[in-house]
């Protein structure tokens, strides 16, 4: 049996081929998967998809009418699949419910330091050959105060390093995570924990009740001088609200690996294009942004735990075990 990968970045394909000796044949595509690309699918039993893989009702539809019974993600987010629809179909969804939670943490403070210590631009100066300091000065994370929204095990792993650091904990979840708590991390309101923070860093899942968590308000509500990083998902923050108060001057830096509309744009080489998105190409103009391509769990060892997760997916799947990674079952997995 063959198995269809869409979405594969260069680095991965020769991962997914040796992961899969043995079990199944995996053909790779780069092409990522979306109403276009859906009919190349026909024939294939189980689909391996990415998290910027559109699949919507008219995507699974072609795929299920294609004879595909399982979609194996290779993600923790899941926001991308109509899991009504692929139950609708009979379809099994499984994704990858755990992977290295370092990769985006330690991601997520390279954003973070980036901007606060003006890594990009200094860069950019001496490779010119212009050596001065004028506009490079940053700030002591020592004695300042992370605010951590959403501590799961990425937020947590976010937290070590901040306490690392030296630096004073807020965090916001639904639920307290005792070994942040255990660091000296107090939990506050997202309200209190927004005013009172120098550096804001988002670790929460993307669902109705969390898109756009920081909105206009709660930009207002930040200090005037605060570092802002996104490595979690784009729809966490109101883009265009953010374009606002940073054309109104504000803010030390914000450093984001997502975008909310970062599909059909990240992971593809746009360079020869013209720019479509106003709002993005406004965003990567300001000197105190930096902008990545999604690439905050691109580690080898996240990829290979990633990987090794959706060979077992797709094991169990044919076996007719379920795993914690079943989002949609069948009676078939």
């Amino acid at each position: 049996m063959e198995i269809l990968a869409f979405g594969v970045q260069a680095d991965e394909k020769p991962l997914l081929e040796k992961a899969f000796a043995g079990h199944h044949d995996i053909r790779c595509l780069d092409v990522f998967l979306n109403e276009d690309t859906a009919p190349i699918a026909v024939g294939h039993d189980i689909v391996c998809t990415s998290v910027n893989c559109a699949l919507g009702h008219r995507v699974l539809q072609t795929l299920a009418v294609g004879g595909t019974q399982m979609i194996a993600q290779r993600s923790t987010g899941f926001n991308n699949i109509d899991l009504q629809v692929a139950e609708r179909l009979g379809m099994t969804v499984a994704r990858v419910s755990y992977y290295s939670p370092y990769s985006v943490a330690e991601f997520a403070w390279t954003l973070g330091m980036a901007v606060n210590r003006r890594v990009v631009r200094a860069s950019n100066r001496t490779r010119d050959f212009d050596f001065r300091l004028d506009g490079l000065m940053g700030r002591d994370m020592h004695g300042r105060t992370a605010g951590v929204l959403g501590t799961g095990k990425i937020g947590e792993a976010f937290t070590r390093i901040a306490h690392g650091f030296g630096m004073n904990l807020l965090g916001w979840d639904v639920v307290e995570n005792p070994a942040c708590a255990a660091l000296g991390m107090k939990y506050v309101s997202k309200e209190a924990l927004l005013a009172e923070s120098d550096l804001v860093s988002l670790h929460v899942p993307l669902m109705p009740e969390t898109t756009h968590l920081i909105d206009a308000a709660a930009l207002r509500a930040m200090k005037d001088d605060a570092i802002l990083v996104n490595s979690s998902r784009g729809g966490l923050i109101d883009t265009k609200a953010l374009v606002a108060e940073l054309r109104a001057g504000r803010f030390t830096g914000v450093g984001l690996d997502v975008y909310e509309a970062e599909a059909g744009l990240f992971f593809l080489d746009k360079s020869l294009e013209p720019v479509e998105d106003d709002t993005l190409a406004r965003l990567v103009t300001f000197p105190n942004v930096l902008v990545t391509s999604h690439q905050a769990y691109y580690t080898e060892d996240a990829v290979t735990q990633i990987i090794d997760a959706t060979v077992h997916n797709v094991l169990d799947y044919r076996a007719g075990r379920r795993s914690e990674n079943v989002l949609v079952p069948t009676a078939a997995g």
